[in-house]
């Protein structure tokens, strides 16, 4: 049994060959942004699933290995021959794999991103969980009907799965069905092996579910967003940078999320774009793109035509070059020193990439960038870089000149197009921000190190004379505690609440977190 399946692999251990097939995937969007390699250019914008976030369409299934760990158990006169659990022969066994195999068909229904639930194996033996160990699969879901075999301590079975180096989940049943044996056990013997300490190191308190398959949904979407983002690669125009001072790149882009930073040089980057805007079909190209963009959404436009049109120009060209790198992210360190090669800010250039599926920052801030790419692979939503202000009276300002118009992942919020906010040249988005959306902020320290997240409901997008891109929002919690213990200077902010799944990802990679709206 599994979900319908999606053929692209973006998760960090993909092969280059699923890459190249992902960003020719996204290449022609409903947005109108397309390739700059005119010849694989059609007039035709493909069909997409509206109720599905552009970037979970194009992602590869998480892949979650279901095993049920049981122990038959014989009779034996006048002394204590079995354990807990509802589970007393291979008949009830092949309920519980008929009910998970149900279970798990619905959770695949119900959640917005791609999951391949695979066979159900049943592990009562050495050689049932060295055949499990062999497939081929993202993650173990453990269900704990039975232990290791006879005996209250016996986890070997458990634990051949909690330690092959892969992330496990263990389910329990309670009331959902059949009693399990570690719903008493866990805690006490698998977690803390008989101590008052935890001894257990592969799995947590947070990895144990009882009977809900809602708090199973949100630990593999934080799963799936944690292994998308480690070991990702990412390019960085002008190199990796940061928002603190000195402005080099964190050693936690690295240490801990094990990033592929991939430099391009400024100048070779400036030639690309020298030759597109020399390229008669290009700017054509562009132009055609430009014509579809301003149909869909734009309320009005309060700049040169000519700067949108060299934003499309140079999307296209960052596109093509992480084509080239076979990545889906991308980000600037110096924005500003393209106005002139680029004939525009790049502002709407990377709020166009964002739309369609990819990943796109100002600044190549890589303090804050991790927390981006997390986000937005957990949720399926682009997110938005931006500059906070002051926290008081439980509300904030956050604001930049670029950011994505599709923040719900599916459908473009309304826009004016004007120009960069410091330099009043080329052409930045104005998003509408829609008033009442909750969402959810990321607060990372310029190390890296430690993360502040809270959320909080937009009330407002002014007209403040700071960056174009901008809303007020409510913080919801302890506003002033957010005050105290704000660190680095970015922020992040995506449609919705995945607190729950940052904080569990976070804990995975050893960052402090920090959630001031519990």
């Amino acid at each position: 049994m599994s979900s319908k399946k999606i053929f692209v692999n973006n998760f960090h251990h993909d092969d280059n060959f699923d890459r190249r097939d992902f960003l020719k995937a996204i290449s022609l969007s409903a947005a109108g942004i397309g390739m700059s390699n005119v010849q694989a250019v059609s007039a035709k914008t493909p069909e997409v699933d509206k109720s599905q976030s552009k970037m979970f369409q194009l992602a590869r299934p998480l892949k979650v290995k279901p095993v049920l760990v049981y122990h038959m158990y014989k009779r034996q006169e006048k002394t204590t021959w079995r354990q807990w659990g509802g589970h007393h022969s291979e008949r009830d066994i092949d309920k519980e794999v008929k009910q998970i195999n149900a279970e798990l068909a619905k959770l695949a229904d119900k959640a917005e991103f791609k999951l391949d639930i695979m066979k159900v194996d049943r592990v009562n033996s050495d050689e049932a969980v060295t055949k499990a160990l062999k497939d081929d699969c993202d993650m173990y879901l453990v269900y704990g009907a039975g232990a290791g075999g006879p005996g209250i301590y016996n986890f070997k079975w458990i634990e051949a799965f909690v330690n092959s180096g892969k992330p496990n989940v263990m389910f329990l049943r309670h009331k959902s069905g059949p009693i399990s044996l570690l719903y008493e056990t866990v805690h006490p013997y698998f977690l803390r092996k008989g101590k008052d300490e935890y001894v257990q190191k592969n799995l947590t308190i947070d990895d144990v579910v009882v009977d809900s398959y809602d708090q199973l949904l949100w630990r593999l979407r934080a799963w799936r967003g944690l292994l998308n983002t480690k070991g990702a690669r990412i390019i960085a125009v002008g190199g990796a940078g940061s928002g603190g001072l000195p402005h080099v790149c964190p050693a936690s882009a690295k240490d801990i999320w094990n990033l592929d930073i991939v430099t391009v040089d400024d100048m070779k980057f400036k030639e690309r774009i020298t030759k597109a805007h020399a390229d008669s079909k290009a700017v054509k190209l562009a132009q055609q793109q430009m014509d579809e963009y301003l149909k869909k959404g734009v309320v009005s436009v309060k700049t040169k035509k000519e700067y949108i049109c060299n934003a499309f120009i140079l999307a296209n060209v960052l596109k093509d070059v992480m084509r080239e790198n076979n990545t889906n992210a991308a980000t600037i360190k110096n924005c500003m020193s393209y106005g002139h090669i680029a004939r525009t800010t790049p502002c709407l250039a990377l709020s166009l990439i964002n739309d369609d599926g990819l990943m796109a920052f100002c600044e190549s801030d890589f303090s804050v960038i991790p927390a981006g790419m997390l986000l937005s692979n957990i949720s399926g939503k682009p997110v938005f870089l931006n500059d906070p202000t002051f926290p008081h009276d439980g509300v904030c300002t956050c604001a930049h000149c670029s950011s994505t118009r599709r923040l719900d992942g599916v459908n473009l919020e309304p826009v004016k197009i004007v120009t960069h906010c410091e330099s009043d040249y080329g052409a930045a988005p104005k998003v509408l921000f829609s008033k009442g959306q909750r969402i959810t902020n990321l607060v990372p320290s310029f190390s890296g190190e430690k993360w502040v997240g809270f959320t909080g409901k937009i009330t407002d997008h002014p007209d403040y004379d700071i960056c174009r891109s901008q809303f007020d929002c409510t913080i919801e919690g302890d506003w002033q505690k957010l005050l105290r213990e704000m660190r680095g200077f970015h922020w992040i902010t995506g449609y919705g609440q995945y607190l729950n799944e940052v904080g569990y990802a976070l804990s995975k990679v050893g960052i402090e977190w920090l959630n001031v709206s519990v």
